[in-house]
């Protein structure tokens, strides 16, 4: 790993469920900060924030952890904590403009520097964000109905700008992984990057030339849409967890039986959001929802799921049946806080049934980058697959229609992205590949 400070590029993926820094030194590698936590030794930094109060003579101080750090204060549960994750995904929602935790008032922003104030801290004293070029990813598309891009950018640059950067460039991620998987060219090559989030999917079309024994890239186009990982964990969620949680159930009100509304089921597609129900009032609802409730059980343990913040656990069920999915035709779902359980196989054709019309969207927007590149598929060399979510049998598929198997590649799954962004840093040309302003 690089060490000397002044002469190294950062790159920082700032992810919806993790996050990754590289830094790239003039021998033109790169390599990930290490993170060590309970001797284990991380290169990924989990996207979570815990906060809790320290009593101390007679007050209180409010503390505050990260990445591995933070769930372990939240799984030890030893103080009251308010526990964050996926946070990303408020970045360009004009909805989302605070939130209180205990007695302080956080915007986005305030979030985003708390976290990498966090990060920075973790990665030990030698490490620091004022270096000489940090090079951050932003998504083409950011997640949400209705993303506000410019809102998104005005806060990334405030959050980012308040830990001292004095150079912040900002890169669509696709461009980063493609400069990443741009080391293993040996020739000229035209090349799109789909890169698989937990809040977004992104796609950008390269053309890498060879010039002087070094290879250098123009953008040709770029798409992208808020489906990812996130949407996908919805649909096992939406058809396994929400049904055995009330979600169709009845309640009686002035003499009327009503359907339970969605709106406390939908909070499910976003994990952020399951931390906003416990403060924003919906618990409260909840709870006289189930005093009306033909059948209150099933809303007494969506409310136990809301009022021990049990998401991170249902997060962890959902994604160990997601991964074994990938591998597997079936796989089992189990996830279990005393006497609520919640158990049953899935099948990776129902699986795929559910996410069907996430994927054809997903089809439709690597199109639209072809699209605005002005090239069809059989004018792309090569396509890198990198993130989570491209193991998916059903995504895999989506390329390997367009383009044929045996153009297809991966590899670097979750560090390929911040490995191009500091090898970006880097390059001559940097200006050429920074979009939404410094």
């Amino acid at each position: 790993m690089p060490t000397a400070l002044d002469d190294i590029s950062i790159g920082i993926d700032f992810g919806t469920t993790n996050t990754v820094v590289a830094l790239a030194g003039p021998d033109g590698e790169a390599s990930a900060l290490q993170f060590d936590h309970a001797g284990i030794v991380h290169r990924t930094y989990n996207t979570a924030l815990c906060f809790w109060e320290d009593h101390e003579g007679g007050g209180s101080r409010l503390s505050v952890a990260g990445g591995p750090w933070a769930i372990e204060q939240f799984l030890q549960g030893l103080a009251a904590h308010r526990f964050i994750q996926s946070f990303k995904t408020f970045a360009a929602s004009s909805l989302f403009t605070q939130t209180r935790i205990f007695r302080q008032t956080f915007r986005f922003e305030d979030l985003l520097a708390t976290f990498l104030r966090v990060l920075s801290r973790n990665a030990g004293p030698s490490f620091s964000l004022a270096a000489r070029t940090v090079v951050i990813g932003r998504p083409v598309r950011f997640a949400g109905a209705s993303p506000d891009d410019d809102l998104a950018m005005r806060r990334y640059r405030s959050g980012f700008g308040g830990l001292g950067i004095a150079k912040g460039h900002y890169v669509y991620e696709p461009v980063g992984a493609a400069f990443s998987f741009a080391r293993q060219l040996r020739q000229d090559a035209t090349v799109l990057v789909a890169d698989f989030g937990g809040g977004t999917s992104d796609f950008s079309v390269l053309r890498f030339e060879k010039r002087d024994g070094h290879f250098r890239a123009r953008p040709l186009g770029h798409a992208g849409i808020g489906i990812a990982g996130d949407a996908f964990d919805y649909r096992i969620i939406d058809h396994v967890v929400s049904p055995r949680l009330g979600k169709g159930a009845s309640y009686r009100s002035f003499g009327k039986t009503l359907t339970m509304p969605n709106g406390y089921y939908a909070n499910f597609a976003r994990w952020n959001q399951l931390a906003v129900m416990k403060t924003s009032g919906e618990l409260k609802e909840l709870r006289q929802l189930a005093r009306q409730a033909v059948d209150p059980a099933p809303l007494l343990d969506l409310i136990d799921i809301v009022e021990n913040d049990l998401g991170f656990a249902l997060y962890r069920a959902v994604t160990a049946t997601k991964i074994a999915l990938s591998s597997a035709e079936r796989a089992p779902f189990d996830f279990r806080h005393g006497d609520l359980v919640i158990g049953e196989t899935i099948t990776r054709g129902d699986f795929e049934t559910w996410i069907a019309e996430d994927v054809e969207a997903i089809a439709a927007t690597v199109d639209k980058a072809l699209a605005d590149a002005g090239l069809a598929a059989s004018e792309i060399d090569k396509v890198f697959l990198t993130g989570g979510s491209s193991f998916i049998p059903a995504i895999w598929k989506v390329f390997g229609a367009r383009f044929g198997e045996a153009r297809l590649t991966t590899g670097d799954q979750f560090e390929s992205i911040a490995y191009g962004l500091a090898l970006i840093g880097r390059s001559p040309g940097l200006a050429d590949w920074t979009v939404g302003g410094q």
